[in-house]
């Protein structure tokens, strides 16, 4: 890893802006103000791979914000797929508070130190953590970024 890569790059520095592909800006982000808090509900659960539940601090208001996001753990890692880029509002909150809770098949996790990693560099935990179709999908929607976390499971 070297020093200006996007995986050193964690809480304290700036990351290079990601925008979402143009698929996603203009066709799945529209929907998302739908489909989000029919996803959040399910979000986190156990058997609902789909996504997880982001839970974070606003950076200026300090209210709790829930998020739904595709992301997975492996070991004691937890990745997350930056569909939208790495500007988004969750993204930016998780960033300045140096972590959030994750919740993802049912546990829940603390999740620090985000570091932003290429899709490359991300290449040997994307292939551990996702299965192929998921990894298609993000092919597909021209996912280029992603948000690997240290994860440590919140209570029983």
């Amino acid at each position: 890893m070297t020093a200006g890569s996007p995986a050193s790059r964690g809480a304290g520095s700036m990351p290079a802006p990601v925008a979402p592909p143009p698929f996603v800006r203009m066709v799945i982000r529209p929907m998302t103000k739908i489909l989000n808090p029919v996803i959040v509900k399910f979000a986190g659960r156990r058997h609902f791979g789909m996504a997880a539940q982001i839970q974070h601090v606003g950076r200026r208001s300090g209210k709790v914000y829930v998020t739904p996001a595709s992301a997975h753990i492996h070991g004691d890692v937890i990745l997350i797929a930056l569909t939208f880029g790495n500007q988004s509002d969750w993204v930016r909150n998780v960033r300045a508070a140096d972590g959030a809770t994750i919740g993802t098949n049912g546990r829940t996790y603390h999740a620090t130190s985000p570091q932003f990693l290429s899709r490359e560099e991300a290449g040997p935990l994307l292939k551990a953590t996702f299965s192929a179709l998921q990894r298609a999908g993000m092919r597909m929607l021209g996912v280029r970024q992603f948000m690997r976390l240290h994860a440590v499971p919140a209570g029983p």
